[in-house]
């Protein structure tokens, strides 16, 4: 899986000028830290540009650092019972500022027990602790492809990288 995802991203870089950028924040005071170097580890291994934000930051500080950093996605990591008080800020704040094209992905203990919740307030992927962050990987790399209105698949790419 980790070689395809590889692929992914080097179509995605080949057509977007750039890899696909995430910024792994951890917001509120639940302490996710763990959570959010697994994430920025994993991600990083699979070929993303990967910042990470400082801990328990504010949804505005997070959507400042996203948009100054201009990356593609943002990575909600949260062990509480706040994601979806957190996103919503997050999504506001991104709105604010004129960049709603950030994508909001949120991972943490359980946060599937909200899904339906989170995708409504804006998420567009949600990953647990026994989720397989590269399944994460694949469904972010082609909804950014599809927002972009890039090609992902083999018939759309002329070489391989």
């Amino acid at each position: 899986m980790q070689s395809d995802i590889h692929q992914l991203v080097k179509r995605f870089e080949r057509q977007e000028g750039r890899r696909p950028r995430i910024l792994v924040a951890e917001m509120g005071a639940d302490g996710d830290g763990r959570g959010q170097t697994v994430a920025a580890a994993a991600f990083a291994d699979l070929g993303f540009d990967v910042d990470v934000g400082p801990s328990k930051q504010t949804p505005a500080n997070m959507a400042r650092q996203a948009v100054e950093n201009d990356v593609h996605v943002v990575s909600l990591s949260s062990l509480g019972d706040g994601p979806l008080t957190l996103l919503s800020g997050l999504r506001e704040e991104l709105a604010a500022l004129g960049r709603e094209d950030i994508l909001t992905v949120v991972g943490g203990v359980d946060p599937v027990a909200d899904r339906a919740a989170l995708i409504e307030a804006g998420t567009v992927a949600l990953f647990g602790s026994q989720t397989e962050i590269g399944e994460t990987a694949i469904q972010l790399l082609r909804e950014l492809a599809d927002r972009l209105g890039l090609e992902l698949d083999d018939a759309g790419s002329s070489t391989e990288a």
